[in-house]
């Protein structure tokens, strides 16, 4: 076994794309990637309609475009937070130092419990708002389709990125195991690879 910090005999090394890939928070990030952009993409395409008597577009949910607004802004920083995050992990086996490693870990956990909260929110305030809507004011059903993915998608990405908090707390427990490790016994070989 090659001595160091947990992955550190990687440091340095090539990057492999296919096991980068095969990472199950790897594939849960990507996943919450497109869950994002479904979200703030159906409220963008057909989130916006208007009466027959009107020219103005309002919000499909329930013509509040504050619950737009949310699901849009909500939906764009989660897309390109978990492209930060994205580049984080492919980056991740570069970084040697244990506390650099434990620091990366954690504001993964604080940002992935932070979007678990923002999506439970979004999922209630769309669904909520959703619910509320009158039919006179969208007679044709234009745009409910992708209202209703909207909010399903939200309900989904709270599983998505509450899993990569949990996978993330694994992360973090295996790093502080190995710098407790190295500091008892530090001239011993590393336990993990």
């Amino acid at each position: 076994m090659d001595g160091g910090a947990f992955g550190a005999g990687k440091a340095g090394g090539a990057f492999d794309p296919h096991a980068f890939i095969r990472q199950p928070h790897t594939l849960l990030r990507l996943l919450s990637w497109v869950f994002s952009i479904v979200v703030f993409g159906s409220i963008v395409n057909e989130g916006y309609v208007n009466r027959l008597d009107e020219t103005q577009e309002h919000c499909i949910f329930n013509r509040n475009r504050n619950a737009c607004n949310y699901g849009i802004t909500v939906g764009v920083l989660a897309f390109l937070s978990c492209l930060l995050y994205l580049a984080l992990d492919a980056y991740f086996p570069q970084i040697s130092s244990v506390k650099d490693r434990k620091k990366a870990v954690l504001s993964d956990i604080g940002v992935s419990a932070f979007w678990a909260f923002l999506w439970f929110v979004g999922f209630c305030f769309l669904t909520n708002q959703w619910q509320a809507s009158k039919e006179e004011d969208n007679p044709m059903n234009e745009g409910g389709d992708a209202a209703r993915a909207a909010i399903t998608f939200s309900f989904f990405s709270i599983f998505t990125w509450g899993f990569l908090t949990f996978l993330a707390f694994r992360r973090l427990r295996d790093i502080t195991f190995q710098e407790e490790y190295n500091t008892l016994f530090p001239n011993s070989p590393s336990l993990l690879p």
